[in-house]
C-alpha cells in the first residue's frame, strides 16, 4: 500500500451545500436562516443553556445543601469478615483480593459487627471502639495507616 493509493470510505466525504446561489438548490436568499434575528445574524452565538428564552434548566432545578469536598470515605470491613480470612495479618491489599474492598487506594474502616475468635492483626485505616477491643480481647492487633 502506497500513500498515492489511499482512499476515503464510499460516502466518507460529502459536499457542502452551496448557500445563496439562487432559488433553484432550496437554499436561496436567505440560506436557510429565516427572517431578521438573532439568528440570522453572522456571528450570532447562544450561550450554553440557553433556551430561547425560557427559564434555564439549571436555574429551575432546585439547589438544596452542599458536597463536603473534605470528606473522607470508607469502606466498612465488619469484624465477622475478619474471622472468616483465614490470614493471620489482615492488610488492605487482601481484602482487594478477596473482593470486600474494591477500588484503588480505598481506605478501610473495621466495624464491630460479628465476633472474631482468633488472633490476626489488622492493617486498616480507621477502627470502631467496638472492633478495637474485640479483635485486642481475641489476641490481635490493632494498627493504624497513614494516607498521604
Amino acid at each position: 500500500m502506497n500513500l498515492h493509493g489511499l482512499t476515503n470510505a464510499r460516502g466518507a466525504r460529502k459536499i457542502a451545500i452551496r448557500v445563496g446561489r439562487g432559488r433553484g438548490n432550496g437554499r436561496g436568499k436567505t440560506c436557510g436562516k429565516g427572517h431578521k434575528g438573532q439568528m440570522a445574524r453572522k456571528g450570532h452565538k447562544h450561550k450554553a443553556g440557553f433556551e430561547g428564552g425560557q427559564m434555564r434548566l439549571v436555574r429551575r432545578i432546585p439547589k438544596r445543601g452542599f458536597t463536603n469536598y473534605t470528606r473522607v470515605e470508607y469502606v466498612p470491613v465488619s469484624v465477622a469478615l475478619l474471622a472468616r480470612l483465614d490470614a493471620a495479618s489482615v492488610t488492605p491489599e487482601l481484602l482487594a483480593q478477596c473482593g470486600a474492598a474494591q477500588g484503588k487506594g480505598v481506605r478501610i474502616k473495621v466495624l464491630g459487627n460479628g465476633s472474631i475468635d482468633r488472633a490476626v492483626a489488622v492493617h486498616a485505616h480507621a477502627f470502631s471502639a467496638v472492633a478495637r477491643t474485640k479483635i485486642e480481647a481475641a489476641g490481635g492487633s490493632c494498627e493504624l495507616l497513614t494516607t498521604v
